[in-house]
C-alpha cells in the first residue's frame, strides 16, 4: 500500500474530547472515525488490525472444534420474550424494540442466546451430536447510556461469540476450560496481558463466570488482587476474610441513648466500642418497589451485585427515608429487633461476634448486646461484603489489592437458563428429553483492538505487536526530489512485496520529520529508510518501532534482518 493513496489521514493534535490513550491514538493514527455517539467506521490500518485480530479468533475457536456460523442482527422479539428478557430491568432500555412494516415486534441484536437457542432446538436431536460448540464474528448493537473510551465503551461493535451446547453440567465443565485456555492463547497471541477474574454473570445468567481483564487505570470495573496466593475476582464479587469480632458471654439486650448518632463512626466513638461491635442497617429498593433490609457488621460495606443477586433481582436502588420509615424503621437507627414485614437479608459476618450494638427503631435510641439469633431474625445470611483493598484474602490470609481493569473478555457457564425457557431440548441415551446445557464465551474485536493499544503506546504513538500490525515493514523515502531515491525506493517496494512482506510506503513528497513522526504514530513493528545516505553505502537504514536504535544493513541482507526483527517479541507496556 503507497501512503499517498491510503484513505484516511493521521492527526497531529490530540482530539479535544479523548481522554484514553487507546482513543486519542487511533483517531490521531488515522484507525478510526466516529460517526456517532458510541458509533464509529473502520478505516483501512484500523480494519487490517481488527482483521487480524480475527484471524487469531478464528484459528484459535477452530482449535477446539468451534464452527464458524452467522446470525442476523435483527431479530423477533418473541424469542426474547421466550427467553425473559424482553421486559427485564436488564437489559431494559439498552435492548432496541422496533416494529416492522408488517407491525411484528424486533429487536436489534445485542448479544445472541435467543437466536442460537432457537436454531439449537431446530437442529439438535440426540446426545450423539453432543457436546458441539458454534461462534460468529458479528455486529451487536447495545443503547448504551454513556459511551466512553472510544471502542472501550460503544453502541454499535463487533463481537466474536461462541456458544458451546452439552448433555450434562459434567460435560460443560469439561469443555470450559477448553475455552479458558484458548482465550488465554488469543490475548497472548495478541500482546495483551490479560488478568482470568471470577466474574458475576450479570444479565447473561448462569452458574458461573470469568473475565479476562486489562489492568489499565482507564477501566471501569475494579479488580480485587491477592498477589501472594494469586486470587483475582471483579469487585462484584470478590471475596474476603471476615475477622473475628468480639468474644464472651452474652449479655442482656439494653436500650441506651445515642442522639445524633446515625452513622457507625459516631456511634463507634459515643460507646466506645469497635465499628466490628456494631451492626449497620442498609435499606434498597427492588425495580418493583420491595424494600430490602441488609444487614451487615459495622466495619464492612454492602456489596450491591452480591445482594441483588441473592434476592433474584437485576438491581438494586438506595431506599428514600419515606419509604424506610413507610415500614416502622427508623433511618439511622434502623434494626430488625421487632420489625415486621421486611424482608431482610444478613451478611455471615453478623456471627461472628456477640454484644452487637445496633438500631432500637426509635429516633436517638439504639440496642447495645444484640446476639443473632436470640434477638432477631434474618431471612437470608450469605456472603454480601464488599471487599476493599487492605482487607484480608479469603483463601490465604494475605492483603488485597484494589487496580482498576478494562474487560477483554467473558466467558459463562449458562447451564439451562435459555434452552428450559425456549424448550430447547435434545433426547438423551434413555430416550428422555432434557434441556440442553449451554456456555457462552465473548470476546469484543474492536475493544481488544483499544486494549492492546493501551498495552503497547509510547510517547510517540502505538508499538503494535508483529502478530496484529497493519502491515510488517513501514518503507520510508527521504528525498523524493531526486529520481535515483525515488527508483531505489520503488524497486525495493516491489521487491519486498514479492518476497511476501506486508508493507506500507511512505512515497509522500513531505519532510523526513513527517514521515518518521507519522511512522512511530502508527507504529508498524519495522520501518525502512531509503535516502541518499543508504543509497551511497548500498544499504537500507532499519529500525525496530519497539527500539532506540537504527543501522544500516546491507542490501543483501536485508530480508534477513526484517525477519529477525519481526521474529523479536518486541512488544512493550503502556509507558
Amino acid at each position: 500500500m503507497r501512503f499517498g493513496a491510503l484513505f484516511g489521514r493521521t492527526q497531529r493534535e490530540v482530539p479535544a474530547d479523548a481522554e484514553l490513550a487507546s482513543h486519542q491514538l487511533s483517531l490521531r493514527a488515522g484507525l478510526i472515525r466516529q460517526l456517532a455517539a458510541g458509533i464509529y467506521s473502520y478505516l483501512p490500518l484500523g480494519w487490517r488490525v481488527l482483521h487480524k485480530i480475527e484471524g487469531i479468533l478464528r484459528e484459535e475457536m477452530d482449535s477446539i472444534d468451534g464452527q464458524e456460523i452467522r446470525m442476523p442482527v435483527v431479530q423477533p422479539a418473541e424469542l426474547w420474550k421466550a427467553s425473559g428478557r424482553y421486559d427485564a430491568p436488564a437489559p431494559g432500555p439498552a435492548l432496541v424494540r422496533f416494529q416492522d412494516r408488517g407491525a411484528h415486534d424486533m429487536v436489534l441484536a445485542m448479544t445472541h442466546e435467543e437466536v442460537v437457542t432457537d436454531l439449537a432446538r431446530q437442529e439438535i436431536r440426540s446426545y450423539r451430536q453432543l457436546p458441539l460448540m458454534v461462534y460468529q464474528i458479528q455486529t451487536k448493537f447495545r443503547d448504551e447510556p454513556r459511551s466512553r473510551g472510544g471502542l472501550i465503551r460503544v453502541r454499535e461493535f463487533t463481537m466474536k461469540d461462541g456458544y458451546s451446547f452439552h448433555a450434562t453440567p459434567e460435560c460443560l465443565d469439561r469443555y470450559y476450560p477448553e475455552v479458558y485456555q484458548a482465550y488465554q492463547r488469543i490475548f497472548a497471541r495478541c500482546g495483551v496481558e490479560a488478568l482470568p477474574v471470577e466474574a458475576d454473570t450479570g444479565m447473561m445468567g448462569g452458574a458461573a463466570s470469568h473475565e479476562f481483564m486489562v489492568v489499565s487505570e482507564a477501566g471501569e470495573d475494579t479488580l480485587i488482587l491477592c498477589p501472594e496466593c494469586r486470587y483475582a475476582a471483579n469487585a462484584e464479587m470478590a471475596e474476603l476474610a471476615k475477622p473475628n469480632g468480639a468474644t464472651g458471654e452474652p449479655l442482656p439486650l439494653e436500650m441506651v441513648s445515642t442522639p445524633h448518632t446515625t452513622t457507625i463512626a459516631a456511634l463507634s466513638e459515643l460507646l466506645g466500642v469497635s465499628p466490628a461491635q456494631t451492626l449497620k442497617a442498609v435499606f434498597y429498593a427492588t425495580p418493583e418497589g420491595k424494600l430490602v433490609f441488609a444487614m451487615i457488621r459495622g466495619d464492612l460495606d454492602v456489596n450491591e451485585i452480591k445482594l441483588a443477586n441473592l434476592v433474584g433481582v437485576a438491581e438494586l436502588r438506595p431506599a428514600t427515608d419515606e419509604e424506610i420509615r413507610a415500614v416502622g424503621a427508623v433511618p439511622g437507627y434502623a434494626s430488625p429487633i421487632g420489625l415486621d414485614g421486611v424482608h431482610v437479608v444478613a451478611d455471615d459476618s453478623i456471627r461472628s461476634g456477640v454484644n452487637m450494638v445496633t438500631g432500637a427503631n426509635k429516633e436517638g435510641y439504639h440496642w447495645t448486646n444484640a446476639n443473632y439469633p436470640r434477638d432477631f431474625a434474618v431471612d437470608q445470611i450469605a456472603d454480601i461484603a464488599l471487599a476493599r483493598e487492605g482487607d484480608g484474602c479469603a483463601h490465604c490470609g494475605g492483603t488485597l489489592q484494589s487496580v482498576r481493569g478494562i474487560e477483554a473478555g467473558h466467558v459463562f457457564k449458562l447451564g439451562i437458563k435459555y434452552s428450559a425457557a425456549m424448550d430447547a431440548t435434545f433426547l438423551d441415551q434413555d430416550g428422555v428429553a432434557k434441556p440442553l446445557v449451554m456456555g457462552c464465551y465473548g470476546i469484543g474485536t474492536g475493544r481488544l483492538l483499544s486494549c492492546i493499544i493501551e498495552q503497547h503506546h509510547d510517547d510517540y504513538g502505538i508499538v503494535w505487536p508483529v502478530s496484529v500490525a497493519p502491515f510488517q515493514v513501514h518503507l520510508v523515502t527521504i528525498g523524493t526530489n531526486k529520481p535515483e531515491i525515488v527508483a531505489a525506493a520503488d524497486a525495493l517496494y516491489t521487491r519486498l512485496r514479492a518476497a511476501g512482506y506486508d508493507v506500507l510506503y511512505d512515497d509522500r513528497e513531505e519532510s523526513a520529520g513527517v514521515k518518521f513522526n507519522d511512522a512511530d504514530l502508527i507504529g508498524i513493528p519495522v520501518r525502512l529508510t531509503v535516502s541518499a545516505k543508504t543509497l551511497a553505502q548500498e544499504s537500507v537504514e532499519i529500525k525496530a518501532r519497539w527500539a532506540k536504535d537504527r543501522e544500516m544493513v546491507p542490501d543483501a541482507d536485508l530480508e534477513g534482518a526484517i525477519d529477525a526483527l519481526l521474529a523479536q517479541e518486541g512488544g512493550m507496556s503502556e509507558s
